[in-house]
């Protein structure tokens, strides 16, 4: 049963965005052909609107009055060092970014193995539209109208086995498309993980768009993983391979800075990262002067995930 939030923001709060930028054919064929494995009948399954418009989409109950920020905000600045180390880099390099045909592959303890079509990836799911809010590592924070699924649902269809204690994503890395690829700054590809409790929590969103359309390249095309009370980073973008297996896996900045980025990495205002304090942050939009406001714990959602960490510290388990 899919439990609901009594917190987030009001519709009537979501600023109107500017216009929007934007692999199916081959792979959703293979299927049809019997190359690939299905998850799901072929002729059913569903498609990335091609318009980029998602249509009769769920709106998640909101009563928090945070004000969503502008799709410029969202789009323009981002972490994603396959395409370059600035925040602005993303949205001005990531139109090489091929997301058509697109598929994903499922490994490790699950019963269903194998490589499926992205379409196949979103049957048979209800799109709803969640307004989360997200805390950046550098002590920003914003609000986004993101456009998915619960990733519990699309899990539970590979049947992750009693070993599966623990699920890693892995993006794309291809360096013809994306240019940060071609330079050592992290291990690639960028991995993450969840515990597999974190992971079927039903804030975990499988996303597919944000304000109401495809997502755009930068924001991690056309499939990415949304973890609203943990920081940014945890979300792996432009999503090719899930991993399901018994250790807690590596993840991409926890390889590059251990004493930095634990592999939980929850918003703990308790927490100071060694090179900055956690204790507050400041909305994205405000510019430079914006006030700062108090970092709550587990980004205002303590009371929904605060139980997943019952018994752990998260001072030593950052």
């Amino acid at each position: 049963m899919r439990s609901q939030l009594d917190r987030g923001i009001k519709p009537s709060e979501i600023t109107p965005e500017p216009a929007f930028l934007s692999r199916r054919a081959v792979l959703a064929g293979a299927v049809a052909a019997g190359l690939l494995p299905s998850i799901a009948p072929p002729a059913d399954a569903a498609t990335i609107p091609p318009g980029g418009e998602f249509a009769d989409l769920k709106k998640w109950p909101d009563s928090a009055t945070d004000k969503v920020n502008t799709f410029q905000d969202i789009t323009t600045y981002n972490n994603f060092y396959e395409f370059g180390t600035g925040k602005g880099d993303p949205s001005a390099n990531a139109g090489t970014l091929k997301t058509k045909p697109w598929s994903v592959q499922v490994t490790g303890e699950a019963a269903k193995l194998g490589t499926f079509t992205l379409e196949d990836i979103l049957k048979p799911h209800t799109l709803e539209e969640r307004i989360y809010r997200h805390r950046c590592v550098e002590a920003w924070s914003m609000v986004v109208p993101w456009v998915g699924f619960p990733l519990a649902d699309l899990l539970k269809r590979f049947e992750p086995t009693s070993k599966a204690k623990y699920v890693q994503f892995f993006s794309l890395a291809d360096k013809d498309q994306m240019p940060g690829i071609r330079y050592p700054v992290l291990d690639w590809p960028y991995r993450e993980g969840l515990t597999i409790e974190e992971a079927m929590h039903p804030l975990t969103l499988a996303t597919v768009g944000l304000y109401g359309k495809v997502l755009p390249n930068q924001s991690g095309a056309p499939l990415r993983i949304v973890i609203p009370w943990k920081y940014g980073f945890k979300g792996t973008k432009s999503v090719v391979r899930i991993h399901f297996l018994e250790r807690q896996p590596q993840t991409s900045w926890n390889m590059a800075a251990a004493s930095e980025y634990g592999f939980y990495s929850n918003v703990n205002p308790k927490k100071d990262h060694p090179r900055w304090s956690q204790a507050t942050e400041r909305r994205l939009g405000g510019g430079l002067f914006a006030p700062r406001i108090p970092t709550q714990m587990f980004n205002g959602y303590a009371e929904q995930v605060a139980q997943l960490y019952t018994g752990l510290d998260l001072n030593k388990n950052y």
